[in-house]
């Protein structure tokens, strides 16, 4: 009797809950934390089976998070707001990155120095989605941006390196590295993070009904994909590498060198209330700065409860700071 309840007992301790996380693009090291706590067994240790969806530009990820097909999804405070406008119950629980990577670039010998010299370049490129905030946001807090400056940016880095008198949005990880090899030089870059701009990034977004059913899975996967983030910065990050490339064949090892430099240079993981309160920390206070930072450009409306689109509950308690070396 004694040995069939070992048996049962073991093999309820063998018994995971299965949850899935779905990106927001390509397997990259800015996804690394999440790789890293399936390759070395922290979800597992969490007693967790974890499945990561890779997204990509076919990808639909968040509108499977909103049909039930994922569990958790990487997340963004505006997409957070969108929903609540909309009444769709998303709520981000965690934000790894605490400044958003999205950078402008410039030529070394264009005499921008700082992040207001940029208007004094004739073009600008960028999508759609930052012409509608960050540019706006831009227009509203330094003198001379100009609506004449816009031109839609299209993914080819070519008009940018060809013109000297224009600039370039960008991601800090990805496009400075690649036009360096294109261009044989190295872009100035200006991170919008640090001119003010504050929306959180990389963030764990999942649906109200997981947090009222099944709070103690989302706070376990939480808390190992901190203990991850933590370890593929500062540990052995070698397996979680080989997964994302196995995920993104096209992912070199040069590249994924890079982004991590970057992330801990700027820190984009850890800094402001995640120096303090661990990484994925989420404060009331930074995210009513953003959303009045969305109101004051038109992108919000100023009587949202922009308050349902996150919780504080899972993060901010100092998790895997230990394994900081």
């Amino acid at each position: 009797m004694a040995l069939g309840t070992g048996i049962a007992m073991s093999g309820q301790a063998l018994a995971l809950d299965e949850v899935s996380y779905g990106t927001n693009w390509l397997a990259q090291a800015e996804h690394g934390g999440f790789y890293q706590a399936v390759a070395d067994g922290t979800y597992e240790k969490h007693g967790l089976k974890v499945t990561i969806v890779q997204g990509g530009p076919n990808a639909a990820n968040r509108a499977l998070l909103i049909a039930g097909k994922v569990d958790f999804y990487m997340g963004g405070p505006l997409g957070d707001m969108d929903a609540v406008k909309q009444g769709i119950p998303l709520v981000s629980v965690a934000s790894i990155f605490q400044k958003d990577p999205q950078v402008l670039l410039a030529h070394p010998d264009a005499g921008v120095e700082k992040f207001g010299d940029l208007a004094k370049l004739d073009t600008i490129f960028m999508g759609k989605e930052g012409y509608v905030t960050y540019f706006e946001w831009m227009k509203k807090n330094f003198p001379g941006f100009k609506e004449e400056q816009y031109k839609p940016y299209t993914f080819n880095p070519a008009p940018f390196i060809a013109d000297k008198k224009s600039a370039q949005q960008g991601y800090l990880t990805s496009e400075p590295y690649e036009i360096g090899k294109q261009a044989g030089w190295t872009p100035k870059v200006f991170l919008l993070a640090d001119a003010g701009y504050s929306p959180y990034s990389t963030m764990i977004t999942t649906t109200q009904k997981m947090i009222d059913t099944k709070a103690d899975v989302v706070q376990r996967f939480v808390d190992a994909t901190i203990e991850g983030w933590y370890t593929y910065l500062y540990g052995d990050n070698s397996k979680a590498n080989a997964l994302i490339k196995k995920d993104n064949p096209e992912m070199t090892d040069g590249q994924i060198a890079y982004s991590i430099q970057k992330m801990k240079e700027y820190g984009i993981v850890e800094s402001g209330d995640a120096l303090t309160k661990g990484i994925g920390c989420i404060t009331d206070e930074r995210y009513k700065k953003f959303f009045e930072e969305m109101v004051q450009i038109g992108v919000q409306p100023a009587d949202l409860d922009y308050k349902k689109a996150y919780s504080t509950k899972f993060v901010c308690k100092g998790v895997g700071m230990a394994l900081k070396k």
